[in-house]
This record gives C-alpha cells, sequence and structure tokens, in this order.
C-alpha cells in the first residue's frame, strides 16, 4: 500500500484560491500518473469527478473544459507532491477533494486505473 497524505483544504469565499497538496510516502512516486478527483456533498466517491491529472514528468495536464482556467495541476518530482492549484473558486467546487495515484494518463479523460487513494481533504467555498 501506498501512503497518500493530502493537505490544503479549507474554506473560502466565492472568487478566492486554494492550493491542494499530496505528499506520496513512497520513492515510486515518478511513476505514477497523479489526479485529483473531488465529491460533491451527498455523492459517493464513485460518483465524483476528476478535476485534473498530471503524467509523470509534468509535461502533460489534463483538465476538464468546465475547470480549465481556473484548475491547475503540477508535481514537484523532488519532493514526491503532487498540487492542485484552485482560483476563482465558486461555490459549486465545494466538495471532498481526494488525490489519487494512477497506472495511466491520456489526454481525454485524464487519469485512469487508479491503484491508491488519499483520504480526501475537503474545500468550501461560500457565496
Amino acid at each position: 500500500h501506498v501512503h497518500l497524505e493530502e493537505s490544503g483544504g479549507g474554506s473560502v469565499q466565492s472568487g478566492g484560491s486554494l492550493r491542494l497538496s499530496c505528499e506520496v510516502a513512497k520513492n515510486s512516486f515518478p511513476s505514477f500518473r497523479m489526479g485529483w478527483f473531488r465529491q460533491a456533498p451527498g455523492l459517493e466517491r464513485e460518483e465524483g469527478e476528476g478535476v485534473s491529472c498530471i503524467n509523470w514528468d509534468g509535461s502533460k495536464t489534463f483538465v476538464p473544459k468546465f475547470l480549465k482556467g481556473r484548475f491547475t495541476a503540477s508535481r514537484d518530482n523532488a519532493k514526491n507532491t503532487a498540487y492542485l492549484q484552485m482560483d476563482n473558486l465558486k461555490p459549486e467546487d465545494t466538495a471532498m477533494y481526494y488525490c489519487a495515484a494512477a497506472a495511466y494518463y491520456n489526454d481525454y479523460d485524464g487519469c485512469t486505473y487508479v491503484k491508491h487513494w488519499g483520504q480526501g481533504t475537503l474545500v468550501t467555498v461560500s457565496s
């Protein structure tokens, strides 16, 4: 099992920013494609949606069209850490955000075949 530790969630007002971090406690971090998924209140995690994915060296990133311009994925392999920068947050971004270490990346739907999940970090955006 690989432990993923998320941090950076919290409460912000609409229009604010947050940066989520996901530290992977394993030196195999560079082999993972790193994704972020979110689960809105009242939904199961399986009903959540992917909000970003980044390939192993950070040269490719995926963000759904409806989030482009507001969400940005990055990673630092030297620190075994992936990041999600969220700007101009809206109340509908309120959700539990999960970090995921995945096997594959593609330009159409991001990270697939998630192998490890973090415990989640809550983001609440008030209007």
